[in-house]
């Protein structure tokens, strides 16, 4: 029983508290996952910019070690902006294979949360209240964003079993469910080189999207397929670039909410996660439907 929240805004009101609002969506939902909480926002891309956001267990000795290695890189030319136990390299589109290679190969302890031009992922064991306070993330702006609180069944109760996962640019998912054939659907994933951190079966579904997608697919197509490919019982919501899409499994036994105004459209795994919303009492609110992509863009 896990809870997920996602917020896409319409206004630049909504665009401009997105964190505050995400941020009580998701403290609503503490009850459902105690465990780990994460929150991915897509806030303002920086023109010929992408961002790489890594977190470590021990930022005080690690982030300004990685500070001092960066400067020392003349062909890189990048910014790095701490926050608790994550960090956000800004640097050109061009070098983003190199630093990206370069992070890995010198600070193995470090590890790669999100790659993107909008994306950033603030994730951690503990309480959403304890995960929002730590980020600052109610101070935030974006144009979207999606959230989750954890509660574990199938594996370890860390950092990197938190969602959202990202296996691919700018490109999240958050899960309630639990999927049958994530080992097998791993395995073949892997021989299609993609590659995982985790035994957590959400990032088996991010991994199979992102493959898709990768192959040509739409985030449409790419959902229909997992609801053939995927066995289980799931929602998903995913972010992108642009917006971010949901879809319940065929049973849709998984409680989802959707709600929509002029300024914005907001998802939650109940009700009550929608309820310090603007304007909620004018929404149009409804239940999707089960084996239904949804999606709003920019």
């Amino acid at each position: 029983m896990c809870g997920i929240v996602g917020l896409f805004a319409k206004s630049p009101q909504v665009e401009r508290d997105l964190g505050l609002h995400l941020s009580k969506m998701l403290v609503s939902m503490s009850d459902r996952g105690p465990d780990s909480a994460g929150i991915a926002i897509y806030a303002k891309p920086i023109a010929m910019k992408t961002k790489i956001t890594v977190q470590s267990q021990s930022p005080e000795v690690e982030f300004p070690k990685l500070k001092k290695f960066i400067s020392t890189k003349k062909e890189v030319s990048c910014s790095l902006d701490t926050n608790s136990s994550h960090a956000v390299i800004t640097l050109d589109v061009k070098q983003k294979k190199l630093v990206t290679e370069l992070i890995s190969d010198a600070f193995p302890n470090l590890r790669i949360l999100s790659v993107g031009k909008k994306m950033e992922i603030y994730k951690e064991v503990g309480k959403p209240n304890d995960v929002i306070e730590r980020f600052e993330i109610d101070k935030m702006k974006g144009s979207h964003g999606i959230g989750h609180t954890r509660m574990a069944t199938e594996s370890a109760v860390t950092t990197l079993g938190a969602h959202p996962f990202s296996t691919g640019e700018d490109q999240c998912l958050v899960h309630n469910g639990s999927l049958s054939n994530h080992n097998s659907l791993r395995r073949e994933l892997i021989r299609k080189d993609m590659t995982f951190e985790t035994e957590n079966d959400s990032e088996v579904a991010a991994s199979f999207i992102t493959y898709r997608m990768n192959g040509g697919q739409t985030l449409k197509e790419a959902l229909e397929s997992s609801l053939v490919e995927l066995d289980g019982f799931f929602t998903f919501l995913v972010g992108t670039e642009n917006g971010f899409g949901v879809l319940r499994d065929p049973i849709a036994c998984k409680p989802a909410v959707l709600a929509e105004t002029s300024d914005y459209v907001a998802f939650g795994s109940e009700y009550r996660a929608l309820t310090s919303l603007p304007y909620i009492e004018r929404a149009k609110i409804w239940e999707p439907e089960p084996a239904t992509v949804y999606f709003w863009g920019h």
